[in-house]
């Protein structure tokens, strides 16, 4: 799997994720093989970059199974964005077509849960809020069936993520999508979207209203107290606020937006774990990494012992995924790739996720792409 620029893209490539419109349309969905015709199409979207699963066009391979359905998925997308425009013209919604939405994701969450979490969707930058809701909705859903959550609880989280972010159709477009740095007075006029988000649920004749606003008020609240909007500590702050609070942070982090590129999962992980202390709730966190892949599949990695492409990734070992390796540690390509499980080999560690501008540099030199060892 390698991101590249659109320029870069060619027919016969095949999509590595899905693009969207704010109605939950689908621009273009992943495994979609590319043409001349698609890849207009995403320059007159002003799409900058595409995950493909290969850069040899020959190279047929699939993309990994999502947790979400394609049609579960696109209409969570579709019921969010009608929740918003409703809210933002009646000030109210209609509750059922929300609620059928989070059942159809909560099922999906239960009968999918083989399948890890590999890579988001990418959004039109205008777009973002509706498909991150789903995608905070979904890895909220998962990470509360993982804690042993009821399945009562679990659709109650799952409407709580999709409305997450309600509050911020008071913040102007302008401030949302800014390219730069935020002022101290835009970041305040941000600050205040969880209270106004909990404000306009808890407003509504709602089932379990204020449950369901917990999550927009406490998302931004951080374990050792300096989140907002409440500076809540510990266990001040409702196990659902600590629960969306890292599906938050990690779709964030793993989605493109107007200011940043997207971080691949494991800087994602790095990040949350090694440079967020006190942040998050650590055993919601090493639980909610049992269930993500670090290293995607198709991902390719330096280790001590030399590069290679991960070709598998297994629940709760995702940072030791099963490697095929194809050049020693000088780069110097292998006469016979060798496949191994880095959960068995404790003695190899990886380095680092090789660039995917790098990537596609030693691809052109050598002519070889490490994604058709797949």
């Amino acid at each position: 799997m390698i991101d590249l620029p659109l320029n870069k893209l060619r027919p016969g490539m095949i999509t590595a994720q899905s693009i969207y419109n704010s109605s939950g349309a689908s621009y273009l969905t992943k495994g979609t093989e590319l043409t001349k015709a698609y890849i207009d199409k995403l320059l007159h979207l002003g799409i900058n970059d595409l995950h493909v699963l290969s850069y040899a066009s020959e190279v047929k391979l699939l993309p990994p199974d999502d947790i979400l359905s394609e049609k579960t998925r696109v209409m969570a997308i579709r019921r969010v964005y009608d929740v918003f425009t409703q809210v933002r013209y009646e000030g109210t919604f209609d509750f059922e077509p929300l609620s059928q939405a989070a059942a159809a994701m909560v099922t999906d969450i239960a009968t999918r849960s083989n399948n890890l979490v590999q890579l988001t969707d990418i959004r039109v930058h205008d777009e973002y809020t509706f498909a991150h809701s789903v995608n905070v909705a979904m890895l909220s859903g998962m990470l509360g069936k993982l804690a042993n959550l009821s399945p009562d609880e679990v659709q109650e989280l799952t409407v709580g993520g999709l409305l997450h972010d309600l509050g911020k159709i008071i913040v102007p477009p302008e401030i949302l999508n800014k390219p730069g740095r935020l002022t101290k007075n835009e970041f305040d006029i941000i600050k205040h979207h969880p209270e106004a988000g909990f404000s306009k649920i808890r407003a509504m004749a709602l089932p379990n209203a204020h449950t369901l606003g917990i999550v927009a008020l406490q998302h931004h609240e951080h374990i050792d107290g300096t989140g907002y909007p409440g500076r809540r500590k510990d266990k001040e702050i409702h196990l659902y606020g600590r629960i969306s609070a890292i599906a938050d942070v990690y779709d964030a982090l793993t989605s493109s937006r107007p200011y940043k590129k997207a971080y691949s999962p494991a800087v994602a992980y790095h990040i949350m774990v090694n440079c967020s202390e006190g942040q998050f709730d650590k055993k919601l966190l090493q639980l909610f990494f049992s269930n993500v892949a670090i290293y995607p599949v198709g991902t390719v990695v330096k280790t001590l012992a030399g590069y290679g492409i991960v070709k598998q990734v297994e629940f709760g070992r995702t940072d030791r995924p099963t490697l095929v390796m194809f050049a020693n540690e000088y780069e110097h390509m292998l006469a016979k790739p060798y496949e191994t499980d880095l959960y068995e080999s404790p003695e190899i560690q990886i380095d680092g996720v090789v660039d995917d501008s790098m990537l596609l540099f030693n691809i052109k030199n050598s002519g070889f792409d490490p994604a058709s060892l797949l």
